[in-house]
């Protein structure tokens, strides 16, 4: 399997034009994105020492990756002085045929999985499947989404752009159940239904939030228990770590649980923060007989050597896009890649290259509203402006556009011509306003307009009106006056 590519074969703007003529997920999306925004509020003003955490967890980040290599390396020494093993895996590829050698090892024909966005990325599943080894998703958002043979559309709340009522068809098309959109008794029956997997898989497959170097230690989080059934029932544990999850010590990973809890769904602590230090010891009364951890590069490495460096920080909190304008409009799939929102499009193309991805980039208001949440402090807005560079040096833009650039440099490179282009500008585009707005650009400026409109001209620019309220400004004598 080469570097992850797109997920789909539609372009950008197609996914997007799909995703805004879908009125009942764009509903979906307003009330659950809503939700997770009201939720991170109240938890950030209930705890007054989020700022200093978030400076604290931003240093911690900064410091493991400049020394990855070596806390890698204590981080594998201690998982396998606990009795586990550790595999490095290059990209998807090497990854994935080291599950199914374990897997085929232990002649699994059943797999249970924990929520993992890892797993997603290189597309594990689909490979199990393809080699005969049947694959449930334990997680209750995860499970609707296989079931509906979907992509998850955010990375912590994957059904997020689902309501009730279509995940109660779902049940009752796939499980064969009375048709309810209660939210209660839909998790009953999801419950019902994964019990028995849980007991029977042969192999537990998980994520990791964290690894912890000191200890070899896994951290796995989850809100409803899943984790824990896939981690300790099956007689096998193999856990999949993107190579950037380690973090130095059990102090520092404190740090981390306090902000990334309250910044992805405003809880204090997520319901099972489960710390995993190597596979079942003599007298243990359950847990696995084997732990496998994979540790990936995937493109992970070339990041850290790039501009984009900083991305790697993030800790997959979902923040971003819970406040990112364009993400609520458009939803996850519209990005065709498994992280979505200003945090993917900064991820992908620098974990996989521009090439497919270089709309992403433009996926982004630069209002910083991202960056403002992000409790690592990243600074989305500065990076997406270094993809959109490096994807225009890399991609010529259209003729149209380079033109208009070059018209725009000539004029601004002569204040007399560009003065008069704007009162040129004003008297053409005055008249055609409705209703205060232009409605309908010409040419390919038209996508604009498509969704938005477009003010006009203004009979007095900018520099007019700055110089009016200079010289309103200053007293008499030519001194400034101070403004109330």
């Amino acid at each position: 399997m080469p570097i992850r590519k797109r997920q789909t074969t539609s372009t950008f703007c197609e996914r997007v034009d799909e995703a805004l003529s879908n009125a009942p997920v764009r509903r979906a999306l307003k009330i659950g994105v809503g939700n997770l925004q009201t939720k991170r509020s109240k938890a950030v003003a209930a705890f007054p020492q989020m700022a200093d955490f978030c400076a604290r967890a931003r240093q911690i980040r900064a410091r493991t990756l400049q020394r990855l290599d070596a806390y890698l390396s204590q981080f594998a020494e201690q998982v396998e002085a606990a009795g586990g093993h550790v595999h490095r895996a290059a990209d998807a590829a090497e990854a994935n045929a080291l599950v199914l050698e374990i897997a085929r090892a232990h002649d699994a024909r059943r797999v249970v999985k924990s929520k993992s966005m890892v797993t997603e990325e290189i597309r594990l599943n689909h490979a199990l499947q393809r080699a005969g080894i049947e694959v449930v998703e334990s997680d209750l958002g995860e499970f609707i989404i296989q079931l509906a043979e979907e992509r998850p559309s955010h990375i912590v709340a994957p059904v997020m752009h689902k309501t009730r009522r279509e995940v109660g068809e779902v049940f009752h098309r796939k499980l064969g159940v009375p048709f309810t959109d209660d939210p209660i008794a839909l998790n009953d029956i999801a419950r019902a239904h994964l019990r028995q997997i849980f007991l029977t898989a042969d192999v537990g497959i998980s994520g990791v939030n964290f690894g912890v170097a000191e200890s070899g230690s896994l951290c796995i989080i989850t809100n409803e228990g899943n984790g824990r059934f896939t981690t300790t029932a099956p007689r096998v544990h193999v856990a999949l770590m993107g190579m950037e999850k380690v973090v130095p010590t059990l102090d520092d990973l404190q740090v981390l649980l306090n902000v990334l809890a309250r910044s992805a769904t405003g809880q204090k602590l997520t319901v099972y923060t489960n710390i995993i230090t190597g596979p079942r010891r003599p007298g243990d009364p359950d847990g696995p007989d084997e732990l496998h951890v994979i540790i990936l590069d995937n493109g992970r490495r070339r990041t850290l050597a790039s501009g984009a460096a900083e991305i790697l920080y993030c800790i997959r909190c979902g923040a971003c896009m819970n406040h990112c304008p364009v993400y609520q409009e458009i939803g996850g799939h519209a990005y065709g890649s498994v992280y979505p929102g200003p945090m993917g499009s900064v991820l992908t193309p620098s974990l996989w290259g521009l090439a497919g991805w270089a709309d992403l980039p433009h996926a982004s208001t630069l209002c910083g509203a991202c960056r403002d949440v992000c409790p690592v402090g990243i600074d989305l807005p500065a990076l997406l402006l270094k993809l959109r560079v490096a994807g225009a040096q890399a991609e010529s833009p259209p003729r149209w556009l380079r033109w208009g650039l070059r018209l725009y440099r000539f004029a601004a490179e002569r204040p007399a011509l560009f003065r008069l282009g704007m009162r040129l500008a004003a008297l053409v585009t005055r008249p055609l306003a409705k209703g205060g707005a232009l409605q309908n650009l010409p040419g390919p400026l038209r996508g604009w307009t498509a969704h938005r409109t477009f003010p006009p001209f203004a009979a007095r620019p900018f520099h007019r009106q700055w110089a009016k309220r200079s010289i309103s400004n200053r007293g008499e004598g030519g001194e400034k006056r101070v403004q109330p």
